[in-house]
């Protein structure tokens, strides 16, 4: 089973990739990165993304609240398009209470959405932490 780096480096090798990260979402922090981040900065790039995947988790309309213990989040992926990039956030599942996600950033022209969001949650599922 892939850690946090040999993830990252998985991400980095589909079409189109610019950059990975594995972000906390309660603390901001990168856990880890590869290749470039957006705007440049890695910190401030998993701080931003880690407030839409809280947003996200946290809210009541986009995320109706958990049954109760054991299931699947919420939320499984964000998606955020921009003139020239796809952004992927998709949330790893633990038996703990995960609140980490792997981050990637697509070049629009030569990414394909598709195949990453099924490839990102794979690493997702397959990725140990610690």
């Amino acid at each position: 089973m892939p850690g946090i780096d040999e993830s990252l480096l998985e991400a980095m090798r589909l079409p189109g990739a610019r950059g990975a990260l594995v972000v906390d979402w309660i603390s901001g922090l990168a856990l880890g990165a590869v290749g470039e981040a957006p705007g440049g900065d890695v910190e401030a790039a998993a701080a931003e993304t880690a407030e839409l995947a809280r947003v996200a988790v946290e809210s009541g309309a986009l995320a109706p609240a958990q049954g109760g213990q054991g299931e699947d989040p919420p939320v499984e992926d964000l998606i955020l398009t921009t003139a020239d990039a796809f952004h992927l956030l998709r949330f790893v599942v633990t038996p703990f209470d995960s609140t980490v996600f792997l981050f990637l950033s697509l070049d629009r022209a030569d990414g394909n959405l598709a195949l990453a969001r099924i490839r990102l949650a794979e690493m997702a599922d397959r990725m140990v932490l610690g």
